[in-house]
């Protein structure tokens, strides 16, 4: 039963879903981290159809981690949760196409970035995932040097100097960095300096907003793929797309013929379209979702080093501008195909009105024919059966006629009109009577 608000005398029945949408908006709160820490983040997704993918099958992995440190399941419909294993806090999160993994932990290894410290995912754990490894991140979090030279010392033995960005955020209350590279352990690396005084919420959102801006960069950029895939079909299609909007104008070709070769191209953009929609749409969503990341981080430039924002206009932009240039370039096609459809089948429907046309113009014709021919039966119909009644008639008449002292020739010469008009108009009311 719902809750009810008393006010005075009056009972209020609360919305269903009211405590659950308030509910959603405290679901995903930030980590809490100290300094010195390290965390440890995986995203798995399901490389066709994530989004309709077995949502069980996230659950049983997720449990089968717990399992092994004895730790509290989740609700039966949870899309996320927070337990403790071992000397790491994990937060699990279930989204539309992928799920996340994020270990926390204190203190620092004695080597930076030390491959062990992902052990926190198991290898025979993790060739269990119901997916495929999309991103996979260690963050190494420690206390601002007095001395920044320091820090660029460990920026230069860390990361790649030619794709490294690095910056002050959140009003120069740390320093973030990272490269964007793979390392041998199949670890994307960053780097945060805090300064002392810096909050443990402050530490977790920077932590938290670095893993968020790689895996929605590594999903934004699937949709390069596709792009590059769509562009050599669009390849294909345009030259012969061009070829019959030029011929449209050749009276000599079947407009019929044109159009079924036209319709054909149409059907094939629409299936591009039906087939890259989804994965287009979501590319601008997740490009929007890892510009609004960098902006809240509030950058500011460190030693002349490149912001993360510089890194993303200089090597991710010129990504997503191909996607949508790929996107834009299918629907210009289908545009084309579709004002070119509206044209052939004008023509076409012109081109079938005319042949209408000389059809009836053809059955009046025949019709007038059809009715000189029936006059001309009629009147060799009136003469035969004339001819045939005088006959009868003189036989019926002749006897008579011998006794009164006419001739054969007389009696039929004196039949002919009478019968002939007699069987005329008998003619005329059978006909009249069919019509």
């Amino acid at each position: 039963m719902s809750p009810l608000i008393t006010t005075g005398s009056t009972m209020i029945d609360d919305h269903p879903l009211r405590y659950a949408l308030v509910n959603e908006l405290h679901a995903r709160p930030f980590p809490s981290l100290e300094v010195p820490c390290q965390a440890v983040y995986l995203a798995v997704k399901e490389p066709i159809d994530a989004y309709n993918r077995d949502r069980a099958r996230d659950r049983a992995h997720l449990l089968a981690l717990l399992d092994r440190h004895g730790a509290a399941h989740p609700g039966p419909e949870a899309t996320h949760h927070a337990a403790r294993i071992g000397k790491h806090d994990l937060k699990w999160e279930s989204h539309t196409e992928f799920v996340t993994y994020s270990a926390f932990s204190r203190g620092l290894s004695a080597r930076a970035f030390d491959p062990h410290g992902a052990e926190v995912f198991p290898l025979d754990w993790m060739a269990q995932a119901p997916g495929l490894r999309l991103a996979s991140v260690l963050v190494r979090v420690e206390h601002l040097p007095d001395d920044p030279a320091e820090v660029r010392a460990r920026l230069d033995e860390w990361f790649v100097p030619e794709s490294l960005a690095c910056s002050w955020v959140l009003d120069e209350s740390a320093i973030i960095a990272g490269d964007f590279q793979i390392d041998p352990a199949g670890q994307m690396r960053f780097a945060v300096f805090v300064r002392p005084g810096a909050g443990a919420r402050r530490v977790g959102r920077i932590v938290q907003r670095l893993c968020e801006i790689e895996t929605y960069r590594a999903m934004s950029m699937l949709g390069l793929g596709r792009a590059r895939e769509l562009t050599s079909h669009l390849n294909a299609l345009d030259p012969k797309l061009s070829q019959l909007v030029a011929v449209m104008a050749d009276k000599t070709r079947p407009s019929e013929e044109t159009l079924h070769d036209l319709l054909e191209i149409a059907a094939g953009l629409e299936s591009l379209a039906v087939r890259h929609s989804f994965r287009f749409g979501a590319t601008g969503a997740y490009e929007a979702l890892v510009n609004q990341r960098v902006q809240i981080l509030r950058e500011t430039r460190f030693m002349g080093r490149q912001t993360f924002a510089e890194f993303m206009m200089r090597r991710y932009d010129p990504a997503m501008r191909t996607v949508k240039s790929a996107e834009r370039r299918l629907g210009e096609m289908a545009e084309r195909a579709e004002r070119a459809g509206e044209l052939l089948q004008t023509r076409v429907d012109v081109e079938r009105s005319a042949q209408n046309q000389k059809l009836l113009e053809s059955m009046d014709r025949r019709a007038d024919l059809a009715l000189r021919l029936q006059h001309t039966v009629e009147g060799l119909s009136v003469v035969a059966i004339s001819y045939y009644a005088v006959s009868l008639a003189a036989y019926l008449s002749y006897p008579l006629a011998k006794a009164l002292g006419f001739g054969k020739e007389t009696v039929v010469a004196a039949l002919v009109l009478p019968v002939v008009a007699l069987v005329a108009v008998m003619v005329r009311r059978i006909r009249r009577s069919m019509h």
